[in-house]
């Protein structure tokens, strides 16, 4: 008996906690729909990495990632709208590159089902909230119907 009163003393002193990441208003309108959070978007058309806290592009430059505010110029006129995004929700996703080479590779040139963009979506929820207003849909296959949580390293 003593032992269930402790149990219940114990439990009833700790605290629970609950954290909720959420960046919607941080996200760039080009970004897919579907997520109240995103730590990164993998662009598999050029293999580089937008990290969306930071606001910056991470690509590689000979055999190291750079952070950087734009696309290097050797990326050309690259529509960032008309392009495919993969959400990733692993720190430094560029640290696997193979991986999500492998895994998301077949997205490179899409010509499949288009995914709808921040700007496009007429939700209450995103207007009047400055640029990089966010949700993610699931990456065209309409699986998940817009309630995915990204992709995060296995």
């Amino acid at each position: 008996m003593i032992a269930i009163l402790i149990s219940c003393a114990a439990f009833t002193g700790s605290k629970a906690q609950i954290n909720i990441n959420v960046n919607i208003g941080r996200q760039p309108d080009w970004g897919p729909v579907g997520y109240d959070y995103v730590n990164y978007y993998y662009l598999p058309d050029l293999d580089v990495y937008y990290n969306v806290p930071r606001h910056q592009f991470v690509y590689p430059e000979g055999n190291r990632w750079v952070y950087a505010n734009n696309l290097p110029s050797r990326y050309g006129n690259y529509d960032l709208y008309g392009g495919y995004k993969v959400v990733i929700n692993d720190n430094n996703p560029f640290t696997h590159a193979d991986d999500y080479r492998a895994r998301y590779g077949r997205y490179r040139n899409w010509n499949g089902q288009r995914q709808v963009l921040l700007r496009d979506k007429h939700d209450e929820r995103f207007k009047n909230n400055g640029p990089g207003r966010g949700e993610h849909e699931d990456h065209g296959n309409g699986k998940n119907h817009g309630r995915g949580k990204g992709h995060k390293k296995d």
